[in-house]
């Protein structure tokens, strides 16, 4: 574990080091020192330079590394709960009732008088989106594939039905509808620290949540009769493990936008290497979402530069032929 997270922080430098204006690994390192050790001197640091790692890029990683390790952990506990391999955020619709709730506040005008109505609105549209889907998909204390994929294609487009309403017939402006357009894409332009202080209680909510259940969700993973008798309260964990990846998913697509495939991709390939065992599964999840999105934002801005590609459309370009793959391989399910 200690190995990934070192991982994690190299990766954290690069992301703060590289961009449009490359700052050198050294310079960013005593950046970062000075802010926790004063007496360092930063003189001959431009003003620029620290502008730019310490207001810009530092946000920026930090929301990246967030948001990577919600949507893992979501997704990893989604699969578990769900006993199903293809369970995640954005495939059973809890990003776009995130994304719903958020172009709710956004229209109606209340996030501009707090950014907190954001990742509110997010959250209970999240998990409003979730129960839903898990009412609809759940027979028998199961989901089938079949049934959760047709739930969330479902619900997917009533959402982006509902969305797209609000968009062109519900009077927003130009400008807040250009911003909602570009926000759906997925996207971490333009974050600062109140985005980081938006996103950590959330967050921090749900991974204890996701901690303090790991007993439980590999013991559901034994069937719900062996839970039963083994003291579990069933109905009360399941809700309480939805509440927690409802509010992680919500809390990450208010900073961040829609961004798909997070909550798909990283727990299989984790699963690979630590097996199906929660109190590994989820830890490690967490840190290897947060390296994956910190490098996809990283080429997302750099590939182009001085222009940016939207987040949202990389974690498709690589999670839907890996969404494809795991169909054809549980097809027969």
């Amino acid at each position: 574990m200690l190995g990934y997270l070192l991982l994690l922080i190299l990766v954290s430098i690069l992301g703060i080091s590289i961009g449009s204006v490359d700052i050198p690994i050294n310079i960013v390192l005593r950046i970062l020192m000075a802010k926790i050790l004063p007496w360092i001197d930063t003189s001959n640091i431009t003003e620029a330079q620290q502008v730019i790692v310490w207001l810009i890029r530092v946000p920026r990683v930090l929301i990246a590394a967030l948001v990577g390790a919600a949507l893992a952990i979501a997704g990893t506990q989604m699969q578990g709960l769900f006993q199903n391999p293809l369970a995640s955020p954005g495939i059973i619709g809890t990003s776009s009732g995130g994304a719903l709730g958020s172009v709710i506040a956004l229209a109606s005008g209340l996030a501009s008088y707090s950014m907190f109505y954001i990742p509110i609105f997010a959250s209970v549209g999240a998990l409003l989106a979730l129960f839903i889907v898990y009412i609809l998909a759940t027979q028998n204390g199961k989901t089938p594939v079949a049934v959760l994929l047709l739930a969330g294609i479902a619900l997917n487009a009533l959402i982006a039905a509902m969305t797209s309403f609000i968009i062109t017939v519900a009077w927003v402006e130009y400008d807040i509808a250009r911003e909602i357009v570009f926000w759906l894409m997925g996207g971490l332009d333009n974050r600062t620290w109140s985005h980081v202080w938006i996103a950590l209680p959330g967050i921090l909510i749900g991974g204890i949540i996701a901690i303090a259940y790991i007993r439980e969700l590999d013991i559901l993973l034994m069937g719900q009769e062996t839970a039963y008798s083994l003291g579990i309260e069933v109905e009360k964990v399941q809700w309480i493990i939805l509440f927690g990846t409802g509010l992680l998913t919500g809390t990450a697509v208010a900073v961040s936008g829609v961004i798909g495939f997070v909550g798909l991709i990283i727990p299989h390939m984790v699963r690979l290497f630590v097996g199906p065992k929660h109190r590994y599964l989820i830890p490690l999840s967490a840190i290897i979402g947060a390296v994956f999105l910190i490098l996809v934002d990283l080429l997302a801005r750099t590939i182009t530069s001085p222009t940016e590609i939207r987040l949202g459309i990389l974690t498709a370009g690589f999670g839907a032929p890996f969404f494809l793959y795991l169909l054809r391989k549980h097809s027969q399910l």
